[in-house]
C-alpha cells in the first residue's frame, strides 16, 4: 500500500516511518523543507519525499494520485496568537486535498478530549478531528494524552524537574490526573489501526496501565531514578506564574510551557480502552515506558526528539533560506588553526554543545544562555539529542543545524537566542587547517552596537575555542 506520512519530521513521525516500511509500504513523506529531513539509508528505496505546505493548498497538488491512506501527525502549539485557526486551515487543506484522491482511510493521532471545558490547543485537536471526519475517506481518530519515551516533551520536562528541583513547590494542578502511554504503544496503535475496518470511522482512547496525577508521576519518576523529592502542591500559583516557573526551570519553549499549564487543568483520562481488546495490544505501564525511555538514551538509540522540531524555538524558517551564509552588511569573525588530526578535529567539533559544552569559557556561554532564557529565548537547555551524531534540523543548545557534513568536515549553525540580529557560527575543514567563523547580519544601531559590545569577548570565547578543537 501507498502511505501518506505528514508530520514525517516530528516526534511521532520519525519513528513511524521504519515502522510502515516493515510493514511492506511504500510511505511518502511530507515535508515543509526537504533540506531538513534525511532518508535513512536502509528504507531509501521505499520512501518518497515531497515538500509541501499544509497552509499552502496549491502546494498540496505535489502529492501522488495513488495513495492508498495517510496519517495526520500535524500538531501546533507554536508561538503565533493565530495557531488554533492555522491548524483549522490545515486539516481542511488536507481535508479536501484527500478528497480528490481514492484514499481508503486516514488516521489521525489527536489528544484526550474527554471533558466539557477544554484547553486551548485540546479543543484545537478537536475541532481539527471534526474537520476530518467530513472527508471522503474511512477515518480514524486515535486519543493519547501524555506520551512518555526517550526525546518526548513530557520526559524531558518531568526529567528536567526531578533531576534538578530536590525541592518543589507547584500549583494545584499537580493533582490532576491523567493516563500517560509509552511511545512504543502508541506506535503499534498506530500500525496496527491503518486499513483495519475494524477501525473505520471511529475514535478510540488509548493510554498505557496507569492513571496518576501529574505529582504521582513526578515521584514515579524520582523512585526508578533513585533519588529523594519532596513536592508541596500550594493553591496561589497563577497560570503564568506557573508557566514562568516551568519555563525556567526546564527545556520547554515558553510557548509549550503555556499551553501545558493550560492543559494540567484537564483530566486526560481515557474514557474506555476498547481499542486494546480490538487490536490485542496491552499497553505497557508507566514505570516500564521510563524504563524502555532510559534504556534508548542509555545506548545512545534516541530515534527522535522534540528539541529538534521548530516548536522548542520561535523560530519557522526553511533551512534553505539560510544556509546561504550573508557577507553583504554583516559582521565576520573568522579565525584560522593548523589542525594535528582531521579526524580528531573532526569529531571533537561533532561532540560540541549539550553536556559536552563548547571546549572553551564554558561558564560564559552559560551566562549567555541564562540571559537568553531571561529575554523570553530558548537558553542553553535544549542540550541535543545525540552526544556523537548530528542531523540538519537538529537543536543545539541555542542553534539550530543547518548543514552538516562529516567528509567535508563542515558545519553550519544558526542561532536561536534573542538577538538584534541573525547569527551564523561556521566549522568548515581546509585543508590542514580549521576554519572557524562567526557571522553577524545587524538589525539596526541596536544590532551594531550589540556586536561592539560582545567583540572582546570573542579573542577570549572564540579564539579558545578554535584551538581546542584543532589541537585537541
Amino acid at each position: 500500500m501507498k502511505v501518506l506520512l505528514t508530520g514525517a519530521t516530528g516526534y511521532i513521525g520519525k519513528r513511524l516511518l521504519p515502522r510502515l516500511v516493515a510493514e511492506g509500504h511504500d510511505v511518502v513523506c511530507v515535508v515543509r523543507d526537504r533540506v531538513r529531513f534525511k532518508v535513512p539509508s536502509a528504507l531509501a528505496e521505499k520512501v518518497e519525499v515531497v515538500q509541501c505546505d499544509l497552509a499552502d493548498p496549491l502546494s498540496l497538488q505535489a502529492l501522488p494520485d495513488d495513495l492508498d491512506g495517510a496519517y495526520y501527525l500535524v500538531h501546533s502549539m507554536s508561538t503565533e496568537k493565530d495557531y488554533a485557526d492555522l491548524e483549522l486551515q490545515c486539516a481542511i487543506n488536507f481535508r479536501e486535498a484527500m478528497n480528490h484522491r481514492s484514499l481508503e482511510h486516514v488516521v489521525y493521532l489527536s489528544g484526550i478530549v474527554n471533558e466539557n471545558k477544554l484547553s486551548e490547543h485540546l479543543g484545537s485537536r478537536k475541532r481539527v478531528e471534526e474537520e476530518l471526519t467530513k472527508g471522503t475517506y474511512n477515518f480514524t481518530a486515535l486519543r493519547a494524552g501524555i506520551i512518555i519515551g526517550s526525546g518526548s516533551a513530557s520526559f524531558e520536562i518531568i526529567r528536567d524537574l526531578i533531576e534538578k528541583l530536590p525541592v518543589m513547590i507547584t500549583p494545584k494542578w499537580l493533582n490532576t490526573k491523567c493516563q500517560p502511554i509509552g511511545v512504543r504503544d502508541v506506535l503499534s496503535f498506530l500500525t496496527h489501526t491503518l486499513f483495519n475496518p475494524k477501525c473505520f470511522n471511529d475514535h478510540f482512547d488509548i493510554g498505557g496501565s496507569d492513571v496518576l496525577t501529574y505529582k504521582e508521576m513526578l515521584l514515579g519518576f524520582a523512585q526508578e531514578r533513585g533519588l529523594r523529592r519532596f513536592i508541596w502542591v500550594v493553591p496561589v500559583m497563577t497560570p503564568r506564574l506557573s508557566s514562568y516557573w516551568l519555563y525556567f526551570v526546564t527545556s520547554t519553549s515558553y510557548a509549550l510551557a503555556v499551553a501545558l499549564v493550560d492543559s494540567m487543568k484537564i483530566e486526560v483520562v481515557c474514557s474506555e480502552n476498547r481499542l486494546n481488546a480490538l487490536l490485542g495490544i496491552s499497553p505497557m505501564s508507566y514505570r516500564e515506558a521510563l524504563k524502555r525511555a532510559f534504556s534508548r538514551i542509555d545506548h545512545q538509540e534516541i530515534a527522535s526528539s522534540w528539541k529538534d522540531a521548530f516548536i522548542a524555538s520561535k523560530n519557522q524558517f526553511l533551512v534553505s533560506e539560510f544556509i546561504q551564509v550573508p557577507r553583504f552588511g554583516c559582521f565576520v569573525d573568522q579565525r584560522k588553526s593548523v589542525i594535528r588530526s582531521k579526524q580528531d578535529t573532526v569529531n571533537r567539533i561533532w561532540k560540541i554543545g549539550g553536556e559536552n559544552g563548547w571546549y572553551y569559557g564554558n561558564f560564559l556561554w552559560k551566562i549567555r544562555g541564562y540571559m537568553d532564557k531571561a529575554v523570553g529565548g530558548v537558553g542553553l537547555r535544549r542540550g541535543r539529542t545525540s552526544t556523537s551524531e548530528l542531523n540538519v534540523g537538529d537543536a543545539l543548545d541555542f542553534w539550530r543545524v543547518l548543514y552538516v557534513n562529516k567528509e567535508e568536515g563542515r558545519l553550519l549553525l544558526f542561532a536561536e537566542m534573542k538577538l538584534p540580529g541573525e547569527a551564523w557560527l561556521e566549522f568548515r575543514i581546509e585543508g590542514d587547517q580549521l576554519v572557524q567563523t562567526a557571522t553577524f547580519r545587524p538589525l539596526g544601531v541596536l544590532g551594531r552596537l550589540y556586536w561592539y559590545a560582545v567583540a572582546p569577548l570573542h579573542e577570549f570565547v572564540f579564539g579558545g575555542m578554535l584551538k581546542a578543537l584543532a589541537k585537541g
